[in-house]
């Protein structure tokens, strides 16, 4: 999406080559492959690992650091394997998408036009928030010491990451729409209208 946003507003006369069903495919098809390949390993991996003592987990689910600590064996090299793999899945998008803002950033305060600036602005401004919320929350899940949370602060951190980022996207998305922004102004009218009588 950042690619996108930075094709139509960086170079809007190229938009329609430089983001093509063939462009759109393939950036598709990357990040869906690169992230099952990643995902498959390390659950394979995690798995293979002998386990014992309590077989209950200190978690809202199964998640890789949690089954971590039930392993009796040394975990040196996986940990390695899964803090390389955070960085290439998590934090080089990332990156990415940072740089692809800063050369929209300059190219919107280029513009001439008032106007102009605050519609490229409210183009980007849901993006940027998902993007805030997604990545501010799975770097706190997975960038972090072993030890730099309580369990109960690192289950509330991969609850944000896995249900609040994705619960609020569909609100964050729609409320840039004109549309969807008169018909919750239409809906807020009426139930106020039915509760003052």
């Amino acid at each position: 999406m950042a690619y996108d946003r930075f094709a139509a507003i960086c170079h809007p006369l190229s938009y329609p080559m430089l983001m093509n069903k063939r462009v759109f495919m393939k950036l598709l098809m990357f990040s869906w492959v690169s992230g099952v390949m990643v995902a498959t390993v390390q659950t394979t991996w995690v798995f293979s690992f002998p386990f014992c003592g309590c077989n209950k987990l200190n978690h809202l689910f199964c998640e890789t650091p949690p089954v971590l600590e039930l392993a009796c064996a040394d975990t040196f090299l996986f940990e390695i394997y899964a803090f390389t793999g955070t960085i290439l899945i998590v934090m080089v998008p990332f990156l990415l998408i940072l740089l692809s803002y800063i050369r929209i950033l300059f190219a919107i305060l280029k513009m001439p036009s008032t106007t102009g600036r605050q519609k490229a602005f409210s183009t980007c401004a849901s993006h940027l928030t998902s993007v805030t919320l997604f990545y501010g929350t799975a770097s706190m899940t997975y960038l972090q010491p072993k030890s730099g949370y309580s369990p109960e602060t690192k289950k509330l951190m991969s609850l944000a990451y896995t249900l609040l980022t994705p619960l609020l996207n569909p609100l964050i998305y729609t409320l840039r729409n004109s549309e969807m922004k008169r018909a919750l102004m239409k809906f807020w009218r009426r139930r106020v209208d039915l509760h003052t009588f």
